[in-house]
């Protein structure tokens, strides 16, 4: 998809949101990020602990509401119902009821989106098969060990057939195959034009996945640019030098 000719799916000016200590000092967890993603576009936002990544997401899912800025959503105000029905997201640590089994729980996230029947039960087949869980769809997710929960996490974040992702660290805990494996969903995704907008600070995941790259470095977008003008060959190594002299010491 052409970037320059397809509309912003996600849309941040002048976004500024306050935090609090332990100690109930107040600081600028976001200081005036300025941010516009077309359509189709993999968006890796990078930076350090602390960071403000996460924060960023949740104010984009209108799960923060912000303390200044504006923020619009595949056109419309952050947290409204009318594009949350078009979102997915894949958080850090995911929860899950151990009870279910990864089947059930699809089936519960589904019908929030109000899928039901057979149309419901061939979607999460197609999922189960995505992410590789089809032999352990039976099984409670109790007895899941962290790689195979983070794949029904994704399989979740799908269930709807999003237009836009959000994913916070989806390569968190996965062992090489199973990151390897998290690749390979993401670029299927990308190849059916979904717009993805993911945190992380494994590099070599960045510079194999992105199209465009933001650098967070204590509440501020302090650089950004196009992956392939950073590194016309997906080099992690230049990456890494990018993302290091932009970090505000």
């Amino acid at each position: 998809m052409n970037a320059q000719l397809s509309q912003a799916a996600i849309k941040v000016t002048n976004l500024v949101k306050r935090r609090e200590t332990k100690l109930l000092k107040s600081f600028l967890a976001i200081s005036g990020i300025n941010l516009e993603i077309a359509e189709g576009v993999t968006y890796g936002l990078v930076g350090p602990n602390g960071a403000g990544k996460t924060t960023t997401i949740k104010l984009l899912l209108g799960l923060l509401k912000p303390d200044g800025g504006e923020i619009k959503v595949l056109g419309k105000p952050a947290g409204e119902h009318e594009a949350l029905r078009r979102i997915g997201f894949l958080p850090e640590s995911p929860y899950f009821y151990s009870h279910l089994t990864g089947r059930e729980y699809l089936t519960f996230t589904g019908q929030l989106f109000g899928m039901q029947g057979p149309a419901l039960q061939n979607r999460i087949g197609e999922l189960l098969h995505l992410v590789s869980m089809e032999n352990k769809a039976e099984e409670r997710t109790g007895t899941y060990s962290k790689g195979m929960l983070q794949r029904l996490g994704m399989a979740a974040a799908l269930v709807n057939d999003p237009d836009l992702l959000f994913l916070d660290e989806p390569m968190s805990g996965l062992d090489p195959l199973g990151r390897m494996d998290m690749r390979k969903i993401i670029i299927a995704l990308k190849e059916k034009g979904k717009t993805i907008f993911f945190n992380s600070h494994l590099l070599p995941d960045v510079a194999h996945l992105c199209d465009k790259v933001g650098v967070l470095s204590q509440g501020k977008l302090t650089a950004e640019d196009d992956l392939l003008s950073i590194t016309p060959e997906r080099n992690a190594t230049v990456l890494e030098e990018y993302f290091l002299s932009h970090i505000e010491a």
